[in-house]
Formats: structure tokens, sequence, C-alpha cells
């Protein structure tokens, strides 16, 4: 059984800088609180019944594919169409708040590699912190410039988004993924951006 988890299932007393993989989770959305559910029904269905539960914790997904909803971490997919469409973007997150951040393809390389994975390697049976890269908007911006010089960056923060994102680790330490089932993303910030570009000018023709 695979369990999608989330890094919202942090909270703001959880290490915000290379965030472990067993540490405290106190979220305080909703959405963080029935993550946290979820991880702990894994736990408990593997060591009361012995069934296979395997989990990651996704940081914010970046897609050429689904359009933004929305949530804390879309502004890193909005600036991308913003960018091509306007050559401008207006960040509802401050300069400086640095998030997590994972490519789609590498998002679900994770799920099947974790469900292919050695069941007699994995240690942890809720979810696993999985990391790809980790960017503010200013960075985010200044890679967009490498292909659009033209591009400009402004901002207008959005103030219950930016506590949120404030919550959320700045990294994840995801050793324990490296460790159990070899994770190893293919996509940084670099290459995940020229991707993105090329798929997104294609599509908005």
């Amino acid at each position: 059984v695979f369990t999608p988890s989330s890094i919202g299932a942090f909270g703001p007393d959880t290490p915000l800088d290379n965030t472990p993989q067993d540490t405290i989770m106190h979220p305080k959305t909703i959405y963080g609180v029935s993550k946290v559910a979820g991880e702990l029904l894994c736990d408990y269905y593997f060591k009361r019944f012995g069934i296979d539960t395997r989990g990651v914790r996704y940081p914010g997904i970046i897609s050429n594919v689904t359009l933004p909803g929305g949530g804390t971490t879309d502004y890193a997919v909005e600036i991308y169409y913003d960018a091509i469409k306007k050559g401008e973007y207006t960040s509802n997150l401050a300069a400086g708040t640095y998030l997590d951040m994972m490519y789609m393809p590498d998002a679900l390389k994770a799920a099947v590699d974790l469900m292919e994975a050695d069941p007699a390697k994995l240690i942890h049976r809720n979810c696993f912190n999985i990391a790809s890269m980790s960017f503010d908007p200013e960075i985010m911006a200044t890679e967009i410039k490498k292909h659009i010089p033209e591009f400009t960056l402004k901002y207008n923060v959005d103030t219950m988004k930016q506590g949120i994102a404030e919550s959320w680790p700045n990294s994840m330490n995801d050793s324990a993924a490296r460790a159990e089932w070899g994770w190893n993303p293919k996509y940084n910030l670099e290459t995940m951006t020229v991707d993105m570009l090329d798929k997104l000018a294609k599509k908005l023709k």
C-alpha cells in the first residue's frame, strides 16, 4: 500500500534545515494533520497486520502538465507560465522563503522506485523524506533569466501562505530513502527549468 505524504506534515517546531527523517511533527493545517494521520496509520497497519505499507513525504511538486491550483508551493509552477506569457511574475511568498521542491518526473520515479524496493531493506514504514532541490523565489527567477533575460520578479506577499511556508522545512534530509531503497533524483533546478520552459513554450503557443 502506497501512501503519499508531504512536507505539510511538518510544523513550526520541526527543525527547518536538513529536517530529519524522524522528528517532531506538529502541523498547523488540516492538510498537514491528515498527512500525519496517514503516516501513523501506515505504521499501525504494518505493525498490527503485517501489511506492506510504504510512502514518501513529497516536497512541492512542479509539473508542466497539471495546472497550479493555488497551493503554497504553486508559485514555483505559476512563475514559469507567467515568464513565458507575461515576462514577469508577482510572487505571493517573500524573498528568502526556501522550500523543498521536486519535478514531476522525479516524483513519479520515487513512487515506482519505492514500490519496487526489497521490503526486507525498509526500516521506515510510515513515510520517507525525499528531496531534490531547495530554493526561494529569487533563485528561481535568476535561473529563468538565463533563458528569458527580460524576466522580472515582483512581490505581493500573501500573509496566510507565507505563514504556512515558514512552518515547513527549508530542506529535508533524505538519507534514509537513499540508504534503504536507493533514492536518487534526476532533476535539479537548472535541468528542470530547461525542460519546463521548453515544454510550456510549445504548450502555450
